[in-house]
């Protein structure tokens, strides 16, 4: 955001008459002629708000009263919500955080390119709890309060919210954050344990403590036996991510699963590895991906950031040949165990740098009929200046970010391609992140 110039802070709380909602979620209105945006204040309220800072062009702040609630206001479920920068929308209904999802990605398809698709897919929808089966807590011991803080960072701040359960983290370790911040205060590492990593999958949850310096066996003993006593898979970082190392239980593969049934897939992933956090989300995706491209038993499927092969082996369920590409090799890796693991022989795993030209790799001198593409944020430009010279029938895009999403989409555009359908995935419910995923054909 670069430096910003801050001005002295108004002390009393000011009422505000909400306008309109922003995109990271905030409330929108305006005084004396500056626009103010408001934490936890939804359009059409009137609010009092706390102002939390100011500069010449706007000013921000936090609600302290609702005044005139929206029809859309509820009470969060969190008792931190309006703390822990985890969540950000808890105060607002399930159904309206959808709606301003799908208003989210529309208005990015219309800015980037005027794009509308021919249809709108209904949302899929999940859990609104405990769905969350990954995370990075952080961890601080206060010296000066003598208290261990454990969770994610506060709204707006570098600052550690000092939690005592989370309600969008799965059950077994939301509701444990009290214990886990009993067990760290008590050791003698308590001021050098930064993180706790979170990894769940089917049938076991993995807890990766790190620590910067070397654990004293009391300690050791510690952190080993409050995994063992809430059944918890124990691993320590002493250093970079290749130190990671199991520590309980000892004996078997380090690795954990999860399964998508309607495939008679089982995939296989290590604590670190790159997963949905979303189980219920997942599978739902990952079906409507494959309905959406439906590949033929006679075609050859591209699957683009395969990771894994969370799209790439129930892709081989019903294709012909599938090739997944990934630029980390380790996941290559793991894609590769996974298709010995679920006995598929149509599958190749390859690593490479998704930014250069695909077209004279070994792999693709066969082409392939339909492709499917699931970038990181930072989307996939370089990549679909590229593909097009596949001349495939269809792409599918899965996107976590409607920006380049709607970037690449106008990309598409230019080069041939129709927007088909589009539709959001509520992954992360009550936060303003948007999952989203559309198709793409040639124009006739």
């Amino acid at each position: 955001m670069g430096h910003r110039k801050k001005r002295p802070l108004p002390t009393q709380p000011v009422e505000l008459l909400v306008e309109r909602f922003s995109d990271e979620g905030r409330g929108i209105g305006t005084l004396d002629g500056k626009i103010i945006f408001v934490d936890g204040a939804l359009p059409g309220e009137r609010v009092r708000f706390q102002y939390t800072y100011c500069s010449s062009k706007r000013d921000e702040g936090r609600v302290v009263e609702v005044l005139e609630p929206s029809p859309d206001r509820v009470e969060p479920p969190c008792p931190h919500a309006n703390l822990c920068g985890g969540c950000s929308l808890q105060h607002m209904r399930p159904e309206a955080q959808i709606a301003f999802k799908q208003r989210i990605l529309e208005s990015h398809f219309v800015r980037n390119g005027k794009l509308v698709p021919s249809q709108w897919l209904e949302p899929l929808t999940g859990p609104a709890l405990g769905y969350r089966r990954r995370a990075r807590l952080g961890a601080k011991y206060v010296l000066k309060r003598e208290t261990m803080m454990v969770g994610f960072r506060e709204k707006r701040s570098s600052l550690i919210a000092d939690l005592n359960q989370c309600e969008t983290l799965v059950p077994e370790v939301g509701h444990a954050i009290q214990d886990l911040k009993i067990l760290l205060g008590s050791l003698d590492a308590k001021g050098r344990i930064p993180q706790v990593q979170v990894a769940q999958g089917d049938d076991a949850t993995a807890l990766l403590f790190r620590h910067m310096d070397p654990l004293s066996e009391a300690d050791q003993q510690a952190l080993l036996g409050f995994c063992q006593q809430h059944g918890f898979q124990c691993y320590f970082q002493p250093g970079g991510e290749n130190t990671v190392h199991r520590v309980w239980p000892s004996a078997g593969e380090e690795r954990l699963c999860y399964r998508l049934p309607e495939f008679n897939i089982e995939m296989k992933f290590h604590p670190m590895d790159f997963t949905q956090v979303n189980p219920y989300i997942n599978e739902k995706m990952v079906s409507r991906a494959v309905e959406l491209l439906a590949p033929e038993p006679s075609e050859r499927v591209l699957d683009l950031f395969c990771g894994l092969g969370n799209f790439t082996l129930p892709l081989a369920r019903r294709a012909d040949v599938v090739v997944g590409v990934e630029g980390s090799d380790a996941l290559v890796q793991r894609g590769r165990e996974n298709a010995l693991h679920n006995g598929l022989q149509n599958v190749e795993f390859y690593g490479a740098d998704l930014t250069k030209p695909l077209e004279h790799q070994a792999w693709a001198h066969d082409g392939f009929a339909k492709i499917l593409i699931d970038p990181p944020r930072s989307g996939a430009l370089e990549l679909v200046q590229k593909i097009t010279v596949f001349k495939p029938k269809r792409i599918v895009y899965v996107s976590c970010d409607p920006a380049t999403l709607a970037r690449d989409a106008a990309e598409l555009a230019r080069q041939g391609y129709r927007l088909v359908v589009a539709g959001v995935m509520d992954m992360f419910p009550h936060t303003t992140h948007v999952e989203s995923i559309a198709v793409f054909e040639p124009v006739k």
